[in-house]
């Protein structure tokens, strides 16, 4: 966390997936930087209820001793990506700007066809 403020970015930790998931209901989060193995329920859990609760937030998962069958787990559930600790700074930093970026080209698309409903229901 403390490697990302230094780049001026807004990080809001979490220690556990409960936790991560109250942060998420209270305030905006684009990119979710999640470990698999937390206490409490582990990553894979708490990925699928930040999915159910916000589908558009982009989840990058961290782990240390991922398994092919956890990767694609994850991934089946809607992970954008996985990464191995440790994990260089740049190396995430490059993928929560990616992460980011997927993010708001969702969003917009999302606006733009509510924009071409509405334009469509009120005849123009």
């Amino acid at each position: 966390a403390q490697r990302l403020e230094m780049r001026n970015f807004d990080v809001k930790t979490a220690l556990d997936g409960d936790e991560a998931l109250g942060l998420i209901r209270e305030s905006d989060v684009d990119v979710i930087v999640l470990d698999v193995l937390m206490p409490g329920k582990d990553g894979i859990q708490t990925l699928k209820e930040i999915k159910e609760l916000k589908p558009l937030i982009t989840v990058i998962m961290l782990t240390g001793n991922a398994t092919v069958n956890t990767a694609i787990e994850g991934m089946k559930l809607g992970a954008y990506d996985y990464l191995m600790k440790p994990t260089e700074t740049e190396s995430l930093v490059e993928k929560i700007m990616s992460a980011h970026k997927i993010k708001a080209e969702h969003e917009e698309r999302i606006r733009q066809a509510e924009i071409k409903d509405l334009l469509k229901r009120r005849g123009w």
